[in-house]
């Protein structure tokens, strides 16, 4: 079970994390919402495609863009289809 960690809260938790590139994907349904807002910042990856971030607040701090999805990624990388992944210091653990 892959569980992803920030300020002492499992933000997301799955037995079915799919990974690339040395990152933990999780399934959408497996993050924890209420940990979760929509940010405005976007990035481009050659082969994924156009990723969109989440800010993850908890416990009233908020982690910009500590999250990332691919909405629509490239036909390489549809496995990732419908999937968060984390960065800048949510750990994930296995």
């Amino acid at each position: 079970m892959a569980k992803a960690v920030w300020n002492g809260v499992v933000i997301a938790e799955s037995n079915e994390t799919v990974i690339v590139e040395g990152n933990h994907y999780f399934p959408e349904d497996a993050i924890n919402k209420e940990y979760f807002q929509d940010s405005n910042h976007h990035t481009t990856c050659p082969w994924k495609g156009l990723a969109s971030y989440y800010n993850v607040v908890v416990n009233g701090q908020t982690n910009p863009n500590a999250a990332w999805y691919y909405p629509t990624p490239k036909d390489a990388a549809k496995n990732i289809t419908n999937r968060v992944a984390f960065w800048k210091g949510v750990q994930v653990i296995e």
